[in-house]
């Protein structure tokens, strides 16, 4: 009789050691390629990332958004020569060299807002270049699971009750694991469609930049795509400093503390990765 027990308790055992050995790698393999995918997805250009999307949005700016951005030019251009005009006694005092600064501006101008898309594409080639040349630091350094390399003998040396509770434990935190992965996702992908939504609009803040008075908002505009574009090397830094704190629980010696650590810092890193928007925003001026 007491042999059954005994090999009951061990059944019973084993399959704990197996749900919590199952809840643990199922718990961290999400977040791995998740965070694993930052470097790839963040260091991706718009026209890169997805080119369906680019070209809708390019199309969408130059058929829609340019013809606006054209009037209001032309009615910045014509504010501009009557202000020149009437600013020099009503051309009594009227330099000849300043109609050519005028025209030299209205050139300046138009080529700005031909040109809308290029300029926006080498704000963000600068920082892809950014991103890939960090990518290349870190790579290789995000393996979540190296905290458990002992995880099997630490199980087996676990009383019965141990394990029990362990198992729910590493139930719940699964699940709150779970919903770590999808925020991170929400904030890689949603920046991506931010810059979309921002960009598709280039054109008309672009094209106020000749006037000294409305040129404010090109400005501000330009400001804002450098923040969305550097943004992504804020995360890159984000995910180093994760990977260097990851490694320093390593070793480890309780796999309670094993796995609160990695929890630790993962919602430390999915709460950091949230603040990186308004970072790059107060870093380059951006609105």
């Amino acid at each position: 009789m007491a042999g059954l027990l005994d090999s009951i308790a061990d059944w019973f055992r084993g399959l704990l050691i197996d749900g919590i050995t199952g809840n643990f790698i199922g718990m961290f393999n999400d977040m791995n390629a998740r965070v694993g995918d930052i470097a790839s997805q963040v260091g991706q250009t718009p026209a890169g990332w997805n080119a369906g999307i680019f070209a809708l949005i390019r199309t969408l700016s130059e058929t829609v958004v340019i013809p606006i951005a054209g009037m209001i030019l032309t009615f910045v251009l014509c504010y501009e020569l009557i202000h020149l005009i009437i600013e020099k006694n009503n051309m009594h005092d009227f330099d000849t060299f300043n109609l050519f600064k005028w025209i030299f501006k209205t050139f300046c101008a138009v080529f700005i807002l031909t040109h809308t898309f290029d300029i926006v594409m080498f704000i963000f080639a600068l920082a892809q270049n950014a991103v890939n040349n960090s990518a290349g630091i870190i790579a290789g350094s995000l393996d979540m699971n190296l905290a458990m390399t002992d995880l099997a003998d630490q199980l087996a040396a676990m009383g019965t009750g141990e394990l029990i509770g362990l198992f729910f434990e590493s139930a719940i935190l699964s699940i709150v694991m779970n919903a770590i992965s999808i925020c991170v996702f929400l904030i890689i992908y949603g920046r991506m469609l931010e810059i979309y939504l921002t960009i598709s609009v280039a054109p008309i803040p672009l094209s106020t930049m000749a006037n000294r008075e409305w040129g404010g908002i090109g400005t501000g505009y330009l400001k804002s795509l450098f923040a969305l574009a550097f943004q992504g090397f804020l995360i890159m830094v984000c995910v180093a400093i994760y990977a260097v704190l990851l490694q320093g629980i390593t070793a480890a010696g309780s796999v309670h503390a094993a796995i609160w650590g990695c929890m630790g810092y993962t919602v430390l890193l999915c709460f950091i990765l949230f603040k990186t928007g308004s970072m790059a925003r107060s870093i380059f001026g951006g609105h």
